[in-house]
């Protein structure tokens, strides 16, 4: 029997055949699990419009009587408003302290030779390896001494201290890809090494600067553990801290707390959506050299 050859690819029908399914059941299984990781997500918008009677004896099921009035007493309850404003200043003022230094300290490591490189590299690298909650107490101590206690600075400050080490290490992986004969061909028509930072540098590494930033954000934006013990003022509390004025010791909200989940999840999504492609080429872009 003779075998039916693509007049097109020159190769035989059946492997073309073979690769189409191929390809089919790759599809497949990605889509299953794309909806098994956004189950949970899809899982917390549905309780969050569920009574507390529902949400016990219909977890995993439609509600049947769309509660939309959550929104609004979550919103009210947790004083959302406020708390969303005060985790935005302190996201905002803690990326750019961590963009702005870390970008300087890793062009410097990236792009210069000196005596004491290797140390502060080492440096770097042993302040990615500090367990973040072990410093709790110490720096409780330091900020009462210093009067930062229920101030913005409470948080902003060792948040950017303890995001440095990543993001010198992200921006750092980034800048060495980049040709130094762009550098030199700077220097050669006058440019200095400020303008060759801010014109050049800063605007190849955005994809590395967007990683740095979108997973700061998500660590700044979720933490408890520094807020709950660096801020008791109401007027200064930030959004985790909001969500656990549901839960007593004795009982949980479930509705307002899933509504208020609900919207405090939705500037991530946003944050991540908008910024996804800068972040898959900037946690790839310094993987291979050249």
């Amino acid at each position: 029997m003779e075998q039916v050859v693509s007049m097109q690819t020159g190769f035989p029908a059946g492997g073309k055949r073979r690769r189409g399914w191929g390809r089919g059941v790759i599809n497949v299984g990605l889509t299953l699990y794309a909806l098994v990781t956004l189950y949970p997500l899809i899982w917390l918008f549905m309780s969050a419009l569920k009574s507390n009677e529902e949400f016990h004896s219909r977890p995993f099921l439609l509600p049947t009587v769309w509660k939309w009035d959550n929104i609004v007493r979550a919103w009210k309850v947790s004083g959302m408003g406020l708390s969303l404003w005060n985790s935005t200043v302190v996201t905002v003022a803690s990326l750019v302290l961590t963009l702005v230094i870390g970008a300087l300290a890793a062009f410097v490591l990236s792009r210069f030779e000196f005596k004491w490189k290797p140390f502060f590299m080492g440096l770097f690298l042993l302040g990615m390896l500090i367990p973040i909650h072990s410093t709790l107490v110490p720096l409780f101590i330091i900020m009462k001494k210093i009067g930062l206690l229920n101030t913005y600075g409470a948080l902003i400050l060792p948040y950017a201290a303890f995001e440095l080490p990543l993001a010198i290490f992200v921006i750092a992986a980034y800048l060495i890809t980049i040709p130094k004969e762009i550098e030199e061909a700077a220097l050669i028509d006058g440019t200095g090494y400020w303008g060759i930072f801010f014109r050049m540098m800063l605007p190849l590494s955005l994809p590395a600067l967007s990683t740095v930033a979108i997973l700061g954000f998500l660590r700044f934006w979720n933490d408890f553990a520094f807020a709950l013990v660096f801020i008791s003022k109401p007027a200064l509390k930030t959004v985790p801290l909001s969500l656990s004025a549901f839960a007593t010791g004795y009982m949980t909200d479930y509705e307002l707390t899933m509504a208020a989940l609900a919207i405090a999840v939705l500037p991530t999504i946003i944050v991540f959506l908008l910024f996804q492609e800068q972040i898959m080429k900037g946690m790839t872009a310094g993987a291979v050299k050249g």
